[in-house]
């Protein structure tokens, strides 16, 4: 399994995130209890299910090894384990963010993800 995962979030949240020093969740991982988080094979469904149609997002690449126990793979959709944060997320994990624009196909463009 990668060592990288991937959150999807609105350009908006994540750029408080870094004024703040750390991500708290989008509203969704707040009623949940904790950060949704998707794989390389999981990230495009994920963003088509979650965020269709929405623009000014983007994805954000983590470094899983750097989350400790607070990360939980736990079963969801479809019976796939999705990784899970029961825990704020510190920037130093973050690898990059980049912009998840919409194509003129109406799907997002991801860049090339670790593990596809």
């Amino acid at each position: 399994m990668s060592q990288i995962i991937y959150k999807i979030a609105p350009e908006v949240l994540w750029r408080e995130a870094e004024q703040n020093g750390r991500f708290g969740g989008a509203p969704i991982d707040i009623v949940d209890g904790f950060i949704h988080f998707s794989t390389a094979a999981q990230a495009r469904e994920t963003a088509a299910k979650h965020f269709a149609g929405q623009t000014n997002l983007l994805l954000i690449a983590i470094d899983a090894t750097k989350l400790g126990d607070a990360l939980k793979y736990e079963v969801s959709r479809g019976g796939a384990l999705f990784p899970h944060l029961y825990a704020t997320l510190g920037l130093d994990a973050v690898l990059w963010a980049k912009p998840l624009p919409l194509g003129a196909d109406g799907q997002h463009e991801f860049p090339q993800l670790e593990g596809e």
